[in-house]
């Protein structure tokens, strides 16, 4: 008998939940979980981070009549503790994502900082990783995070702020009561991986406090970014090896000032990076997802390796191409042959895009929608896919020389799905489609649209992971 986990609200088309099915006569019986490590209070607890209660309720009254909302919602407010049958507890844990690699099984170990919906420690993860630490401030995103990616083993912790952990936001910590808290709250790890986001940085004043014998260094020329946080872990921690990923436009960000701090920093950490001397149109630390996925994404890779373990010799990312697929993905490979209606652009939005394309073009400049088909490389998803989808349209035929005709209309463009964004970034394929999206349509397209393409830190990971072992 089979059951699908994958139960749309097609009362409310805002939300979408892919899953993926299984049997309830051999998975569930088989499911892997320790009944005696965990209770119905827990199991509810851990699920409602996740999904929300109207969802989960309407899974379980395809199973069960005895739970609705509102003993959820009771379940919730604590005016109830949850005693759920064994049938029911096994298809709650089903919702759960399992251990992919264990303690035992790892072949290194990394923490997952800036994690988003952790595209970076999936491709890790792939290559025999541990992720022994994750840090996520969107809610939304940790939700997708925790669907997909088991973090409830004692030696994991999952971090919202990590301002909190590296006590930068503690106007009167000193530098001495952050490395402790580092040293306390974050495990011991191989490898560093963090996505952070790119802010500028102020070097004003540095000579006044290098006068006064105010702190500097990174302490003082990266305080108040991000970066800062990251810089202060790996002085603590002292990862084997690190991996920072952040947008292209980094190496030009604030004049350029942005990138100088930050290489010089980890250059004063005792970190070697690889190709820091490639500057040029060719710079190797600069990666096109498009050898990976059907979509044009360059970013920048920065990889680093600790000076003193005499790891990097040789390594550069120029190898990165003996990674990269046989042959270029079209965009055939992630879409659907069928989606809902609701994907399909209005008459409305589709003739206002089309003309601001044209007055766009008119007046020299390159603005306006993307519209692709089946055998042809998308444009760079953003976070802003949300609100129109202009920068990647798929073509259904539309006729560009019978215009806004009805007949024509009939043929007017549409977004990507959710899902099909998830095999764009490389997080599952057409035949799997196990990722989990357990979040509205507009916050899921902000994450992957900020997210990065998994294969590509596969290898990245297949690269490193030798050089690791053998430290």
């Amino acid at each position: 008998m089979k059951h699908n986990l994958c139960l749309p609200l097609f009362k409310n088309h805002k939300k979408v939940i892919n899953c993926h099915s299984y049997n309830l006569e051999s998975d569930v019986n088989t499911a892997q979980i320790d009944l005696s490590a965990i209770s119905d209070s827990e199991l509810v607890s851990r699920l409602l981070e996740i999904y929300e209660q109207k969802w989960l309720a309407d899974y379980l009254s395809k199973h069960s009549d005895r739970i609705c909302r509102e003993t959820i919602n009771r379940w919730a407010k604590g005016r109830t503790a949850p005693l759920l049958s064994h049938h029911e507890y096994m298809l709650l844990s089903e919702l759960l994502p399992k251990e992919k690699v264990s303690p035992e099984s790892s072949k290194f170990r990394f923490i997952d900082l800036f994690a988003g919906i952790g595209g970076i420690r999936k491709g890790f993860e792939e290559e025999g990783g541990l992720c022994v630490f994750t840090s996520e401030w969107d809610k939304y995103a940790a939700r997708t995070y925790k669907a997909n990616h088991y973090t409830y083993g004692d030696y994991h912790t999952f971090n919202e702020d990590i301002r909190e952990v590296t006590l930068s936001n503690d106007g009167h910590a000193t530098e001495e009561d952050a490395y402790r808290n580092i040293e306390k709250v974050i495990p011991d790890h191989d490898i560093l991986l963090a996505g952070f986001p790119c802010q500028p940085f102020s070097i004003a004043g540095v000579s006044k406090k290098n006068s006064l014998g105010i702190s500097h260094g990174f302490e003082c020329n990266t305080q108040g970014t991000l970066f800062f946080d990251v810089a202060r872990i790996i002085k603590t921690k002292r990862p084997k090896a690190f991996v920072l990923e952040n947008v292209k436009n980094l190496k030009s960000h604030d004049r350029g000032k942005t990138f100088q701090v930050i290489m010089e920093t980890l250059e004063e950490l005792g970190y070697w990076v690889a190709d820091a001397e490639e500057n040029g149109p060719d710079d190797p630390k600069v990666i096109d997802g498009q050898h990976w996925v059907p979509q044009h994404r360059q970013r920048i890779v920065l990889v680093g390796f600790r000076k003193d373990l005499n790891l990097h010799h040789g390594f550069t990312l120029k190898n990165i191409k003996n990674h990269c697929p046989e042959y270029k993905p079209k965009l055939e490979s992630i879409l659907d042959d069928t989606v809902d209606d609701r994907y399909i652009l209005t008459p409305k939005l589709w003739e206002y895009l089309y003309n601001y394309s044209i007055k766009h073009k008119e007046k020299g400049n390159g603005f306006g929608y993307g519209l692709v088909g089946k055998n042809d490389i998308a444009r760079t998803l953003s976070a802003r896919y949300y609100k129109d989808g202009s920068e990647i349209l798929i073509d259904r035929g539309w006729d560009f020389t019978k215009g806004f005709c009805e007949d024509n209309l009939k043929n007017r463009p549409r977004r990507l799905t959710p899902t099909e964004c998830a095999r764009l970034m490389g997080f599952t394929r057409r035949d799997e489609d196990n990722f989990r999206i357990p979040v509205s349509d507009t916050q899921a397209y902000k994450q992957f649209g900020n997210s990065v393409v998994v294969p590509v830190f596969h290898s990245v990971a297949k690269m490193l992971a030798p050089l690791i072992s053998r430290a």
